[in-house]
């Protein structure tokens, strides 16, 4: 902390205020409808939480009112849509170093407009150190809370809510970031938090955790000794001038104490005897690379040995490491892992580094209600990715403001919880490719999604005629999301495991930023319209077949359907093309059979026996592909006897048919077919949301709702539609029951590399082994 006058407000303060730029909106955004604060202050860091409402538009659809008038106007769509402004909460949690405390506290009260508490809760010693500054400042009074409480309860809540928090770091392969999957009990675990120095805590249960031991020796030590050595007064210098020194020109290894005959001891030469051993005898000054790298292995063997023997003493396998100290820095991990693996020789246990060490330890501080009550999920527009600066700054504003990591949390409406009928939830891994680890499809991916750019900026102003600003929110977005796709070109692992998925994920959340809720709504409205009007026709020419030539013609239009994909360049410039290209066009595209995968066989013969007892139907787009593809299917499992869960999206994203959108849908098909309207009626026919606002499907994040009528209605088979859900996701996921994955290819990259060309088709029935 820079020195100031007694009264916190010296010259050097002074000097300091004007040394930097907080850009509000990246750094301390939606600060205006901040609610609660929280603060944790170490030795040096603070970390900063709060709670805060973010409003924005919604695009919400409702049936017309008939009464009175004709329902079959040709001209008339199936239901209206309505933008409206919609509250939700959001967890900021902002990290810094504590030389930017005093900016920062009069940056936040120059923007504390709405605050509803007096109170500020904080932790850590800074908490009894800059308490006078903090309440002078804000003009709020300082609650202080248990540190260790703090920590324990923000790194559950990170573990539950982010999937890919925690990874091994693996030196020299392609990729070097090996992210791990949730599993359903995070319980029992060590964290290792390297702060300014080190604690060690065992943790059983949300509410049992226990201080076990630590050190003097951590962050702190290196900082400050690597000060004096160096003259470096910044931590990350001294990170990058550890990064290109030699050690063993400062270290004495066992070569230089053994010579040869360390290989009869079993040992390598190259092992640290004596860290700084050279020091005391060499007649020459060391270079503050190769000091600051001496520094650097010494302490990280220590912390690495000191956690490997207390997971020994306490039979814990997995060893969580949080704190500033590490920050994914290459040569921290490398050192820590490779300590770890040398001193792990009767109990195997694993480095695993957090993405956001420290980051919500002050998350239990009050700034939300109760963690568990919801569900939260990252979002990717407002968050810092590991390894990299602060979003959105150039280099000039980087070097005023310093280092700000920052991660954004928003509170979804009801707990997410695993399908039931996974085989192994633990195991499960929803993403079929990783693209962290797939470079070529990487580079592909990547490439698609700028090329996609414009063609999304152009539909999301396209969706808003009326508003004054919608090209500048969209060039907004164009911006934002661009900045996005070039970080994750330079560090594919800054969010997690780099998928298909998360980069559409990403995508909604920068559109959703700046207002543009759902771009296809009227594009939806529109084809949802036509394909009403043509449902009557299609089931009279489906019950005209005989019962076999029906389950084949059902299977193709529920692959005719799933062509109509405006996510899919191929598909979108056609449609944009040709505007008479329907449901028969769509048929004439599909490969011919034998398909790409082809179980249909397979399936026939299935169905020639028992119906099954209940059916979870994932859909995939509105419009021909849920009306004239998925609702024809329901109707035939519904005519076996089979009940029906139809589940959709609970967001929109892209054309994806949403939850309340369905509920239309179906209301109009019964008042058509006595099939549907007599199960529905006989809630036979369930129509449920996912949870989800994505493209893709995460089995693992599911509404509790629809997880527990899955677990009451006895689902044994489910169907998975679609190339997001069945092929970018889901593609090799387990089940308990029976299931069926179907899509067609619309990318010939994509259809290349497994085999096919464009519209190949995948119809993947599988039944789990006995």
């Amino acid at each position: 902390m820079a020195e100031r006058g007694a009264s916190g407000s010296g010259s050097s303060g002074d000097s300091l205020d004007k040394s930097i730029t907080l850009p509000p909106d990246e750094i301390f955004r939606n600060l205006e409808n901040a609610k609660r604060f929280a603060i944790d202050i170490g030795g040096s860091l603070t970390k900063l939480a709060y709670y805060s409402t973010v409003q924005h538009k919604v695009a919400r659809v409702r049936s017309f009112d008939y009464s009175g008038k004709d329902a079959e106007q040709d001209h008339e769509p199936p239901y209206e849509i309505s933008v409206q402004e919609e509250v939700t909460a959001r967890l900021h949690f902002v990290k810094f170093e504590n030389t930017y405390i005093e900016a920062c506290l009069d940056f936040i009260k120059d923007h504390l407009v709405n605050t509803e508490t007096k109170v500020i809760q904080a932790t850590g010693g800074g908490a009894y150190k800059f308490k006078d500054l903090i309440e002078e400042k804000l003009r709020l009074r300082v609650d202080k809370e248990d540190v260790m409480t703090c920590l324990i309860k923000g790194c559950n809540f990170v573990l539950k809510n982010i999937p890919h928090e925690a990874f091994v770091y693996q030196k020299d392969s392609d990729p070097e970031f090996k992210f791990q999957t949730n599993h359903p009990n995070i319980f029992p675990y060590l964290l290792v938090n390297i702060g300014s120095g080190v604690s060690i805590v065992k943790v059983e249960t949300e509410d049992r955790f226990e201080w076990i031991g630590g050190s003097s020796i951590g962050g702190g030590t290196f900082w400050g000794l690597g000060a004096l050595l160096t003259k470096t007064k910044k931590f990350d210098e001294l990170l990058h001038l550890a990064s290109k020194g030699q050690h063993a020109n400062v270290d004495m290894l066992v070569q230089d104490v053994y010579g040869g005959a360390h290989q009869t001891l079993g040992l390598s030469g190259n092992l640290i005897a004596s860290s700084f051993g050279k020091s005391a005898t060499a007649d020459r000054e060391f270079s503050k690379e190769d000091m600051a790298k001496s520094l650097l292995h010494m302490i990280s063997n220590d912390i690495g040995q000191l956690a490997c023997l207390y997971a020994k003493l306490h039979c814990l396998d997995r060893v969580y490491f949080g704190g500033f100290f590490i920050r994914g820095h290459p040569v921290t991990m490398r050192t820590i892992t490779y300590s770890i693996n040398f001193f792990s020789k009767v109990l195997e246990c694993h480095f695993l580094p957090l993405r956001h060490p420290g980051l919500p330890s002050s998350q239990i501080l009050g700034v939300g209600t109760n963690p568990n009550q919801y569900s939260w999920g990252e979002n990717y527009a407002g968050s810092s990715g590991l390894m990299s600066s602060s979003p959105e700054l150039c280099p000039t504003q980087r070097a005023r403001s310093g280092t700000f990591d920052l991660l954004e949390m928003d509170r979804l409406e009801r707990p997410l919880v695993n399908l039931p009928l996974l085989l192994d939830p633990s195991s499960y891994v929803p993403d079929t490719v990783d693209l962290t680890d797939d470079a070529l499809a990487r580079k592909y991916w990547l490439t698609c999604f700028e090329e996609a750019l414009d063609g999304v900026v152009k539909r999301a102003v396209a969706s808003q005629p009326g508003s004054v600003d919608a090209a500048e929110r969209a060039e907004k977005f164009r911006q934002k999301y661009w900045s996005k796709l070039q970080t994750l070109r330079h560090q594919p692992f800054a969010y997690g495991t780099l998928t298909v998925r998360s980069l559409l994920d990403t995508r909604e959340h920068c559109l959703n930023e700046f207002n543009f809720p759902d771009p296809y709504s009227k594009v939806k409205q529109k084809e949802n319209g036509v394909a009403l009007k043509c449902f009557p026709r299609v089931i009279r020419c489906l019950d005209a077949l005989g019962w076999e030539e029906r389950q084949l013609a059902l299977v193709k239009g529920l692959l005719a359907g799933n062509v109509f994909d405006w996510g899919a360049k191929a598909v979108s410039d056609v449609l944009e093309s040709d505007p008479q290209f329907g449901f028969e066009e769509a048929k004439m595209k599909l490969q011919e059979r034998p398909w790409l995968v082809d179980s249909y066989s397979k399936w026939l013969q299935r169905l020639k026996g028992p119906p099954h007892k209940c059916a979870l139907i994932f859909a995939d787009n509105s419009g021909i592909d849920v009306i004239l593809g998925v609702f024809p299917f329901v109707r035939e499992l519904l005519s076996r006897g089979t009940e029906v869960i139809l589940a959709c999206n609970s967001g929109p994203a892209l054309n994806d048919v949403t939850y309340c959108e369905s509920l239309i849908v179906a209301e109009r098909i019964a008042a058509m077919d006595p099939v549907v309207h007599s199960a529905l009626r006989e809630e036979r026919l369930l129509l449920m949301q996912t949870g989800s606002s994505s493209p893709c499907l995460d089995l693992s994040r599911l509404d509790k709702g629809l997880a527990v009528l899955v677990r009451e209605r006895g689902a044994d088979l489910v169907v998975i539609e679609g190339m997001g859900r069945a092929v970018h996701t889901n593609y090799y996921a387990a089940l308990r029951c029976e299931s069926l994955k179907l899509a067609v290819i619309k990318n010939s990259w994509l259809a290349e590399r497994l085999g096919g060309r464009l519209f190949s088709v995948i119809f993947k029935y599988e039944v789990p082994a006995e």
